[in-house]
């Protein structure tokens, strides 16, 4: 049997209070954040369910583009749930980070699609859409704020 002296039991009382302090601004910050992360992160939402809807539902504009692109129409299911596969993994928490990968690279592919073709504009919605997505995780998720910090200028 361990006995326990007041010492002990101040040592650790100590470090559970000190544990249990927040600053209320460093709360409401944090919040805040969670929340505009969330919010941003709908529109990639938005715009890779609607891309994966026009490819289930083989949308005859869709398919057209596809040709054009070089795509066989058989490929169409299979990239639209690889498309809502990447998604569930970018919306769910634990799993946010390597979801905007997927997508980054799924959407990177895009663009190296359109630009093979010699055609600026379409580049844009994937590499929009891929921006927003990163901005919405990085607000959302705590720990890619810690590994990649904005730095401000130090000053002289």
């Amino acid at each position: 049997m361990v006995r326990r002296g007041p010492q002990t039991q101040r040592a650790k009382r100590k470090l559970y209070m000190s544990a249990a302090v927040v600053s209320v601004h460093e709360k409401s910050a944090k919040r805040w954040m969670l929340w505009a992360g969330r919010l941003i992160s709908l529109w990639p939402a938005f715009v890779i369910v609607l891309s994966a809807t026009w490819k289930l539902t083989r949308n005859p504009g869709y398919v057209a583009e596809f040709g054009r692109i070089g795509w066989p129409e058989s490929a169409l299911t299979g990239l639209a749930l690889l498309q809502l596969g990447c998604l569930a993994l970018y919306l769910i928490p634990p799993t946010a980070v390597l979801g905007a990968v997927l997508l980054t690279g799924y959407l990177g592919g895009a663009i190296a699609a359109y630009v093979r073709m010699g055609e600026p504009y379409p580049v844009l919605v994937p590499l929009s859409t891929s921006l927003i997505a990163w901005a919405g995780i990085y607000l959302r998720d705590q720990r890619l704020r810690a590994l990649l910090p904005l730095r401000r200028r130090l000053r002289p």
